[in-house]
């Protein structure tokens, strides 16, 4: 998980909002153009591009660094996550079953996963296939990612089980809400079917076939001897900060594939020789004409079909677009979470390949990454002065759950207080007094740039008996789902 994909939203807007033309230029000139000026231009260690037109591959290609620690060059064979762009493989799994009648698009969940429940015991009923894949289930943006993001030790076992518990935000098909914990449930209908499990059921089906020998599902499949991965990077504070590649293995079907550009130019040619037409079909409106598939975004534009993703986790993004009218597909990689960058090669490809005015992407994609930066820069929590908290500090001792999540601690040392999510390693940090029963979490790994704030409540005999989380910056990643947490106190 893009960070796992606040850029989502931002993505819908501006992906497309404009094009240009260079008759002089190519698509893969362009493109290789753009991604070296790129990298200045948005502090990039490393890109990687794949273009494909007409069938053949014209552009595949690393820039930069792969890891600004070794300063290994970026090369068409590099390992990325690709995030979120795994969700396509999932769709594409299950076409192939409806293609040979093992399912229905519109079958309900509980039909292959007797125990799936959601809050809503008629929604569980009705909850079909299609509506894992397109977005629509009414569970809120991101609900529930705590499971999965950052890396927990939850199974996709433990995640079906938990669902019941994860507040739904909108009616079944009312809304658009980005949420991977239906992928990861998809993933599991995949493996109950064919029999096998998810990663075994995507090698067999997409990998083996197209020849895609060095894409792996599951980061922990990769062979320790392949040593051609990026190492992902976080712009924290004006420096370039070094973040390993985020573990997320039964986070899988939602986006934990990891793959070069070689591979994906392979996947692109399959994909627009062998349309998926179903899931390329809008399902799930967004806005001015944009909307969800089935595992991917789409949109007419400049009076063609356009159909992408983005991916993204802890210091790494990827961008997938096709333009089946024009037998042309693209994907970028990146290991810093400048999205910008990334739309901005796109663009100055599609810009060769659709007729449409001139744009200098990188220079305006730019000013945008410059002003998110200043944001985070700037952004601080000011504390009133001279508060004490409420009640001694013993008093919000203890371990408090919630009913999805499970346990959150807090305890005492030196004076001060600690708090430890449970399933998740990174979740560890100090509380900071911020005003009466109010803390606010500092993690101990501030690239996660996820400090929040903890409301404690107390009863009437000022006994702490529950909590509530809230990220305290806009910028905060969504799948940071601190605000759907209900602690309560058990001892």
């Amino acid at each position: 998980m893009k960070p796992m994909q606040r850029f989502l939203i931002t993505l819908v807007s501006m992906l497309f909002s404009g094009a240009v033309l260079s008759a002089s230029a190519s698509p893969a000139n362009a493109a290789r153009e753009a991604a070296t000026k790129s990298l200045e231009a948005f502090n990039v260690p490393g890109l990687a591009v794949v273009i494909v037109h007409n069938g053949e591959v014209v552009l595949a290609e690393g820039f930069g660094v792969r890891d600004i620690g070794s300063k290994a060059p970026v090369t068409a064979d590099t390992l990325f996550g690709i995030a979120s762009n795994t969700k396509a493989f999932t769709t594409a799994a299950l076409a192939k079953l409806v293609a040979i009648n093992k399912l229905s698009w519109d079958d309900p969940v509980v039909r292959y996963i007797p125990e799936f429940r959601l809050s809503d015991p008629q929604r569980s009923a009705e909850l079909t296939i299609r509506d894992l894949v397109s977005h629509r289930s009414g569970l809120g943006l991101g609900a529930g990612d705590l499971m999965i993001w950052p890396n927990t030790d939850k199974t996709t076992s433990d995640i079906i089980a938990s669902l019941a518990h994860v507040p739904l935000k909108d009616g079944l098909r009312e809304k658009f809400n980005y949420n991977n914990l239906m992928f990861v449930v998809a993933g599991e209908v995949i493996a109950r079917v064919s029999g096998m499990p998810y990663s075994n059921y995507i090698e067999k089906q997409f990998l083996q076939p197209l020849g895609m020998t060095n894409t792996y599902v599951g980061y922990s499949s990769i062979p320790v001897e392949n040593t051609n991965r990026a190492v992902g990077t976080i712009e924290y504070q004006g420096e370039l900060k070094r973040f390993g590649l985020d573990y997320i293995e039964d986070f899988r079907a939602a986006g934990a594939m990891a793959a070069n550009v070689n591979d994906l130019g392979k996947w692109l040619i399959a994909n627009l020789e062998s349309p998926p037409e179903q899931n390329w079909n809008l399902t799930t409106p967004l806005r001015d004409g944009m909307g969800y598939g089935l595992g991917w975004f789409v949109k007419q534009q400049h009076g063609v079909k356009h159909v992408y993703h983005s991916g993204g986790i802890l210091g790494m993004l990827s961008l997938t677009t096709l333009i089946p009218e024009k037998n042309f597909g693209m994907v970028v990689l990146s290991n810093q979470q400048a999205f910008g960058a990334l739309t901005a090669v796109t663009q100055e490809a599609l810009e060769q390949v659709l007729d449409v005015p001139d744009r200098d992407w990188v220079a305006d994609e730019q000013k945008k990454y410059q002003a998110s930066m200043r944001e985070k820069l700037l952004f601080s929590i000011e504390q009133p002065d001279n508060i004490r908290p409420s009640l001694p500090l013993r008093a919000y001792v203890g371990t408090y759950r919630d009913p999805w999540y499970g346990d959150v601690t807090v305890r005492a040392r030196d004076g001060k207080l600690l708090i430890d999510f449970a399933h998740t390693e990174l979740l560890t940090g100090e509380l900071e007094h911020y005003n009466g029963d109010t803390f606010v979490i500092r993690w101990a790994e501030p690239l996660l740039e996820a400090d929040a704030f903890i409301d404690f409540s107390a009863d009437r005999d000022n006994r702490v008996n529950s909590a509530t989380i809230e990220a305290a910056a806009p910028f905060t990643d969504f799948s940071f789902d601190f605000h759907n947490l209900k602690l309560v106190k058990q001892d």
